[in-house]
């Protein structure tokens, strides 16, 4: 009886000090440009990015995802210091939020909080400011395009895997182009020391979320390791659901990697990530210094550029980007006949 006196205080505490950090982050929470809901048609999605000094990636940034089609951008800020904030203010399709409180303890309140206060009841695209999410036809169809296909199914979340790219040249002389330049220089990814998962492997570190979902393709799992784990012994997870709908019951951006109570439709879609851009050496740095990155992949980062300053990604072992198929067909990503029986419908 005291047992479960005692295991009943301490669900009641921790549910207390939830409450206490909600409303601590809701205060925190400032409303500094743009509609604070766009007027969105309903086949039409928005961006949400978080942001901490993204001048670099900025341009680069807006100009892909204005190009397959997104309607509108929430940015999330964290404290920005250079001209982020400047440049966003001057945007007609952008809504500016900013907290400044630590980074590692409201990531994922913010990415709820965007997609819950700013669009209601339509599609949300999750991408950070170094990554470019793609999809068959990406260019011909757009996001109005994909979300109709989804929409159609019923589906509430569309599952991407992620692939490192990387040049040729050493990630410290990588690191000094602009991010123009290393969209078309990072042409290169390796996918050696990949391991998948079964989508409802309760091993998963997140599967508490995984399980509260449904997957219209048994064959979509969740993907681990690849580059950074091999180079820099990174637990890196390459699964995310970056496209969600919210709607009532869905719970988008509750963990950089998943959403909760969502149907997963029955493809995958990819992103190229481009983490070595930016002064790679210099960020690991900061992060470090501040301590915001919990799980401390940035220290390990950190001591093998110290050790290695000349340090490629690139092998003879490395593959040149050409598109989804050679993934499709390696099964990194996954297919849907129903998907290329859509595309090949809307061509026609």
């Amino acid at each position: 009886m005291a047992d479960a006196s005692l295991s009943l205080l301490t669900r009641l505490r921790t549910k207390a000090a939830k409450a206490r950090h909600q409303q601590r982050f809701r205060r925190s929470v400032k409303h500094l440009h743009g509609p604070k809901q766009p007027r969105l048609e309903p086949d039409q999605t928005v961006v949400i990015a978080l942001v901490r000094d993204g001048e670099f990636y900025l341009n680069a940034f807006l100009d892909y995802y204005r190009s397959i089609g997104a309607a509108h951008f929430i940015f999330c800020d964290n404290g920005s210091t250079d001209g982020t904030l400047a440049q966003l203010k001057s945007q007609y399709d952008c809504t500016v939020l900013q907290s400044t409180l630590p980074w590692g303890e409201i990531e994922n309140d913010f990415r709820s909080h965007a997609a819950l206060t700013c669009a209601p009841g339509h599609w949300v695209l999750y991408a950070d400011m170094d990554e470019v999410f793609t999809f068959d036809r990406a260019a011909q169809i757009g996001l109005p395009g994909l979300t109709r296909y989804l929409d159609a199914y019923g589906y509430t979340a569309l599952i991407a895997q992620m692939l490192e790219m990387f040049p040729k040249m050493p990630l410290q002389e990588a690191g000094q182009i602009s991010y123009e330049e290393a969209l078309s220089e990072f042409d290169h990814y390796d996918l050696r020391d990949v391991t998948g998962y079964d989508y409802n492997d309760p091993s998963i570190g997140f599967a508490w979320f995984l399980q509260q979902n449904t997957v219209a393709n048994p064959d979509i799992g969740v993907l681990f390791g690849g580059t950074r784990a091999r180079v820099f012994g990174e637990t890196c997870c390459l699964t995310k659901h970056p496209l969600v709908k919210v709607v009532p019951g869905v719970m988008p951006g509750i963990h950089p990697h998943a959403a909760s109570h969502v149907a997963c439709a029955d493809m995958t879609a990819l992103i190229l990530h481009h983490k070595f851009t930016n002064a790679p050496m210099a960020r690991d740095a900061d992060t470090a210094a501040r301590g915001v990155i919990l799980h401390g992949e940035d220290l390990k980062r950190l001591d093998r550029f110290r050790s290695d300053p000349d340090l490629t990604l690139w092998s003879d072992r490395a593959e040149r980007y050409a598109g989804l198929r050679p993934l499709q067909d390696a099964g990194f990503l996954q297919q849907s006949s129903a998907f290329e029986a859509y595309l090949q419908e809307i061509a026609e």
